[in-house]
């Protein structure tokens, strides 16, 4: 019998692509995100989708839907468990992406949250600054 510690090529397993079926539930679920669907997002997390599911980009539930304005979908996902702080690939934090966009509405929900402004490439505080926000880093300094 032949040693598989002992065979000239050991290949590690590949990873399987998903189904087309869950790629396309993802997709929808992300698209939740992006339209604040508070409702039936938040069901779908209830029902075990994670909260911190995050895209190819690395972008997460959390940070779609405070990137397009939406602070109900936002506060929902925050109080199912989703990681305020957790960067996408760019190392860019949701409360960054809401700075940038000018949503106070998120900031605000983010913060409430327990966002740290202080997180990311650039973090809050310094997209704040950059833009001359300086509301919103009176904001920071009031948590």
């Amino acid at each position: 019998m032949t040693d598989p510690a002992h065979w000239p090529e050991r290949v590690a397993p590949r990873e399987q692509e998903p189904a087309p079926e869950v790629l396309q539930f993802a997709a929808k679920v992300f698209n939740l995100a992006r339209q604040g669907e508070t409702g039936t997002l938040a069901a779908y997390v209830d029902a075990g989708v994670p909260a911190n599911l995050c895209n190819d980009n690395g972008d997460t539930l959390v940070m779609l839907a405070a990137y397009h304005g939406h602070p109900q979908t936002v506060s929902a996902l925050l109080e199912r468990g989703a990681d305020p702080d957790r960067p996408n690939d760019r190392g860019q934090t949701p409360l960054a992406g809401a700075v940038f966009k000018g949503e106070r509405a998120v900031v605000e929900a983010l913060v409430v949250g327990g966002a740290d402004p202080t997180a990311g490439i650039p973090s809050a505080v310094e997209t704040a600054r950059m833009f001359g926000l300086d509301d919103l880093i009176a904001l920071f300094e009031d948590r």
